[in-house]
C-alpha cells in the first residue's frame, strides 16, 4: 500500500535510516547499561546498581518508539544484533570495566546518542518531519540529563 504523509519516498527513507541509527546507539547504550547493572562491583555497587536499572528500563522503553517511527516511515527495523552493532556509534565492552571507567563510558554513551539525535533532529527539520522531531527531542533531554547525573556521580 502506498504511504501518502507529506513526505516523499526519499524522505522518509532518509528519515528512516537516520533513526535507525539512533536506534542503533540507543540499543548499544542500553545493553552496555544493562551489562554494568549486572556487573558493577564495589563500595558504590548498590547506588550505582539501582541507577544502572533505572537508565536501561527508560532506554529499553525507548528502543520500541524509536523503532516503531522507522516502521511508521514504510521501513522495517533492524532485525539482527549485528545490524544493530553495524550501525551504531557506540561499542561494546570486550572485558568488565570498573565502576568508574562503567561511569565514565555511560557518560560518552549518552553524550554519542545526544549527537546522533541531534543529527535526526537536524534532518527532521528540514524535510518538515515533526512526528519524528516529536519522539527524538525528549530523547535529547533525557541523555543530557542522564549524562550530567552521571558526571555528578562520578565525582
Amino acid at each position: 500500500m502506498d504511504i501518502n504523509m507529506g513526505l516523499s519516498k526519499d524522505q522518509r527513507e532518509e528519515m528512516a535510516k537516520a533513526v535507525a541509527r539512533l536506534l542503533a546507539d540507543t540499543y548499544a547504550l542500553y545493553f552496555k547499561t544493562h551489562a554494568y547493572h549486572w556487573n558493577v562491583t564495589g563500595p558504590r555497587f548498590h547506588d550505582l546498581h539501582a541507577m544502572f536499572e533505572e537508565q536501561y528500563t527508560e532506554l529499553w522503553q525507548a528502543t520500541d518508539d524509536i523503532a516503531e517511527r522507522v516502521r511508521a516511515l514504510g521501513y522495517m527495523a533492524p532485525i539482527s544484533y549485528d545490524e544493530m552493532a553495524k550501525s551504531a556509534s557506540i561499542t561494546f565492552d570486550s572485558s568488565t570495566p570498573d565502576a568508574s571507567t562503567m561511569v565514565k563510558n555511560l557518560v560518552e554513551g549518552h553524550e554519542q546518542v545526544v549527537r546522533t539525535a541531534r543529527e535526526v533532529l537536524t534532518l527532521a527539520a528540514e524535510h518538515d518531519d515533526e512526528a519524528t522531531a516529536d519522539l527524538v527531542a525528549p530523547r535529547v533531554s533525557f541523555h543530557e540529563k542522564t549524562a550530567w547525573m552521571l558526571r555528578a556521580t562520578a565525582g
